[in-house]
């Protein structure tokens, strides 16, 4: 039970609503209860009952906190009113009685009902945050491992699943147990005999529950996987349906999503199965208790025993009755719970997960780079078990000056740019801005500093102007204008037909390469960084799209200290400085003329091209 203590950890914040729902619940089950006691008297009156005179006519004891203080002065004064106004007026009396306390009892109802909406709800979406922060505090490397479709499927499905289940039965837990007791208290005050053989067989019923409940949880953690992967191949379908339909693979697509569905229907028909085995098995108990209860009264009836009387033994039964209902809740909460912490279990699998990049203990402080930019016999291997990607790089850039990479694919020049910014971490040498290992800096701050324009434009399913603006939130819209002109973005925006506040749908399919490109670079600009990383930035793109980013570019780099990574020899000719890099080393460094001259790996890349 770890995990359903864990969730309810959660609803800490909502401890001040607690003392209010508890007194609210009491006084709930206190009406309730005299809703169905009220209905000894009726049955007296109405029955005539050959001791009713006796009872009514007792005079009330000096006060005591009991059941029997309370039913004998609400038998006083009833009968007060009896003899005064006669037996249909007291009829009326104790209707009347009965309507308004069930009316305070609803009310009451509701009112808990509504604090503990307030919790759930608190508690779900604190949950949801608490996954959300964990996933995109992870590094880089974990979305290469694990699948976004089961990333999602935990932060929707699997807390969905949790408030459908555990949250959702934190009102049976709470709110029953009262209930319970005060019936019990009821049907003590009537006749103890009676109420301890009907309790003796409901544990029974706990018992077979519970080992149905066990069996439960394994089954629905098992179909809240299938679920995840069902999400992947959606996930995967979505994004990749042009290729899908391009290679006609649709059915074989359709045959994997399948078998996945198929699979997920027998264990939710397993689940199904077991879980509403629970109702049935603690109904059919608890008229077993009833026939019991039934038996052993009317055998007192039959044979005018003392202990109870007509009336009292069907109100006995009435309220026996509903002491089932919350026990067949708690059994049925009790397979819920199963099911959700299977969910929980999922969630906290990655919230419980540790970023393997964080702020050192005392991180020091950055908002501008003042000299230089400098990576000293650095090393990395994305396994450690596995070769070195990069092994042995050293180069500087100086503030202000731009450096190329340029080599084959799959030398690691992509991987040189992605350490600067702590997407991952060297492992062995430094990379150092201003004399002072990166990994010292608060990581927040370093990449602040940072400026990325990729080969895929990466933009988001909102407004062009939304879309600028992540590179500086606080902007005004002058400023978002005046990134787009820069970026030469400006013309063909204002000529849309909503112009900054057109959506660009999901990954900016309503746009060209080069637009979106261009806005990418807008939200460069607009970020004003000290350092620049161009990654591939116009390899994609046509002639005429590559003139404009291109110049877009130029406006980027200017005063900037820029590490350019390109394929396209031509546009890196004038940087201050070229590292060829091959097999993660870098085998050539120098300038376009120097380089070109040594007829060495980078004049033949230059003729290639």
């Amino acid at each position: 039970m770890r995990t359903y203590r864990r969730i309810l950890e959660y609803a800490r914040p909502y401890l001040g609503l607690i003392p209010v729902f508890l007194v609210i619940t009491i006084l709930h089950t206190i009406f309730q209860v005299v809703n169905f006691v009220l209905f000894i008297p009726l049955l007296e009156l109405l029955f005539n009952s050959s001791n009713t005179e006796s009872i009514l006519t007792q005079e009330p004891q000096s006060f005591t906190l009991s059941v029997d203080y309370f039913k004998e002065l609400f038998y006083y004064h009833f009968n007060q009113y009896l003899q005064q106004e006669g037996p249909y007026a007291a009829l009326k009396f104790v209707c009347i009685i009965l309507v308004v306390s069930n009316l305070v009892a609803n009310t009451l109802r509701y009112l808990s009902s509504v604090i503990l909406a307030k919790i759930r709800a608190g508690v779900i979406s604190s949950i949801r945050l608490n996954i959300f922060e964990s996933v995109t505090s992870m590094q880089l490397s974990y979305f290469t491992e694990a699948r976004k479709g089961d990333i999602s499927s935990r932060i929707m499905n699997d807390v969905f699943q949790i408030e459908a289940t555990v949250i959702g039965s934190m009102k049976v837990l709470i709110k029953e147990p009262f209930l319970i007791i005060g019936l019990c208290i009821a049907l003590f005050s009537i006749s103890p005999q009676l109420t301890i053989y009907g309790l003796l067989i409901l544990p029974i019923a706990g018992i077979l529950i519970s080992a149905i409940a066990k069996r439960l949880k394994r089954k629905a953690k098992k179909s809240q996987e299938v679920m995840g992967r069902l999400s992947v191949i959606l996930d995967e379908t979505l994004s990749g349906m042009r290729i899908i339909k391009a290679f006609g693979v649709r059915r074989s697509i359709i045959t994997k999503f399948s078998n996945e569905s198929k699979t997920y229907e027998k264990l939710s028909m397993d689940i199904s199965k077991r879980y509403e085995l629970s109702g049935p098995i603690s109904e059919f108990l608890g008229v077993v208790a009833m026939s019991v209860i039934l038996l052993l009264g009317g055998n007192l009836i039959l044979t005018e025993s003392a202990l109870v009387n007509g009336p009292e033994f069907i109100a006995f039964l009435i309220i026996f009755s509903q002491i089932l209902n919350p026990l067949k809740a708690f059994s049925t909460s009790y397979s819920n719970i199963q099911k959700g912490i299977a969910a929980g279990d999922r969630i906290f699998e990655v919230i419980d997960l540790k970023p393997n990049i964080a702020n050192v203990q005392s991180p020091k402080a950055i908002s501008t780079l003042s000299t230089s930019l400098k990576f000293d016999s650095v090393s990395f291997a994305y396994d450690n078990d596995k070769d070195p990607v990069l092994s042995d790089i050293s180069f500087e850039i100086k503030k202000g000056l731009s450096t190329a990479l340029v080599g084959p694919s799959g030398g690691g020049k992509s991987t040189i740019a992605d350490l600067i910014p702590r997407f991952y971490d060297v492992k062995s040498g430094q990379i150092s801005i201003d004399g002072i290992d990166i990994r010292e800096y608060k990581l927040e701050e370093l990449r602040q500093l940072i400026g990325i324009v990729t080969q895929e434009s990466i933009l988001f399913n909102d407004t062009i102007y939304n879309n600028i603006l992540l590179g500086n939130l606080d902007a005004s819209r002058n400023e978002v204008i005046d990134a787009a002109q820069l970026a030469n973005a400006h013309n063909f925006i204002d000529e849309l037909e909503n112009d900054y506040d057109t959506n660009i749908g999901e990954r900016g399919e309503k746009l060209s390469g080069g637009q979106k490109q261009r806005i990418c670079i807008a939200r460069a600009i607009l970020k004003n960084p000290s350092i620049l990383i161009l990654d591939e930035a116009t390899s994609s793109l046509d002639s005429e799209s590559e003139k404009l980013v291109q110049e877009a570019l130029g406006n980027l780099m200017q005063n900037r200290t820029s590490l350019v990574i390109a394929h396209r020899l031509s546009t890196i000719q004038e940087a201050d400085e070229i590292l060829v890099v091959e097999n993660g080393k870098i085998i050539e460094r120098g300038n376009h003329n120097a380089l070109y001259a040594s007829k060495g790996k980078y004049k033949k890349l230059i003729d290639m091209q």
